[in-house]
């Protein structure tokens, strides 16, 4: 699978995926995975920022209200055309633009920081998106991105479940399969049964990596690494919406930030 087929998939999936997230249907982000990348984030006040993947806005929007300029790019048209009518609705002084992670439409050292919330992972040469982070940053910039966590989502990922509901476990396999655009074909779990009815479920490009293949790729783009997360539920969180509580037992995701050596 090259970039024109994840991009077909993406397209595909942007009209349902921008109306069920913004009706609310993405618990696992909105809860959880958001919160604990901008509570871990840098401050970005005044610094000028790329949203590599940014999807409809969202995150972009939550980045540019915290004090950056942003730009950000997505390869779903579908999904910048909803960002840019955000945009025009509510400005924010976002730059918008139809563009690949894997060779950015940008000069070399144009940015303070960037950031891809949960993007990366859906590329096939997460090598190259690493390098044209690193290329696009100025000295002494940083990219801080969440993933899939490699260990604990690999391909294959079962919650366990006692009869009243609550988690037990979580089983996991795969994790040394390489796995480059496989579908994971799913639903926005949280999302009411005759709303899932209603539209085909999402096709989205899987290319797994493990944890040490993520680790070389950083390295390899002369990238440090300074900061990881693993997001988990609250007790209090996890009563509220157990369909995350999963998070408790076992972290969905990973958040690395690495920043780039300052000049000299």
């Amino acid at each position: 699978m090259d970039a024109d087929d994840v991009a077909a998939c993406w397209e595909g999936n942007a009209e349902t995926w921008t109306r069920q997230a913004r009706a609310g249907y993405d618990l696992y982000r909105d809860a959880l995975n958001t919160p604990v990348f901008m509570a871990n984030l840098p401050d970005v006040v005044g610094l000028d920022g790329l949203d590599i993947g940014c999807g409809e806005g969202s995150n972009t929007r939550k980045l540019a209200q915290a004090g950056a300029r942003m730009s950000a790019i997505d390869i779903a048209p579908t999904f910048i055309r909803h960002a840019l009518a955000t945009e025009a609705a509510q400005p924010l002084g976002i730059a918008y633009q139809l563009g690949d992670g894997m060779a950015l439409p940008f000069p070399d050292a144009r940015f303070d920081f960037a950031t891809a919330f949960m993007s990366l992972m859906d590329m096939p040469r997460q090598d190259l998106v690493l390098s044209e982070a690193a290329r696009v940053l100025k000295p002494g910039g940083f990219l801080q991105f969440s993933i899939l966590h490699p260990c604990f989502t690999p391909p294959h990922r079962k919650v366990l479940r006692e009869p009243d509901g609550t988690v037990r476990a979580v089983e996991v396999a795969q994790y040394f399969d390489g796995i480059d655009g496989a579908l994971d074909i799913w639903r926005f779990g949280a999302a009411p049964p005759e709303e899932k009815a209603a539209v085909e479920p999402f096709r989205v490009p899987r290319f797994h990596r493990t944890l040490s293949e993520w680790v070389a790729l950083i390295v390899q783009a002369g990238l440090t690494i300074e900061h990881m997360a693993e997001p988990s539920a609250s007790p209090e969180m996890a009563r509220l919406h157990p369909y995350i509580a999963d998070t408790r037992v076992a972290p969905l995701f990973l958040h690395i930030r690495v920043r780039k050596p300052a000049a000299g």
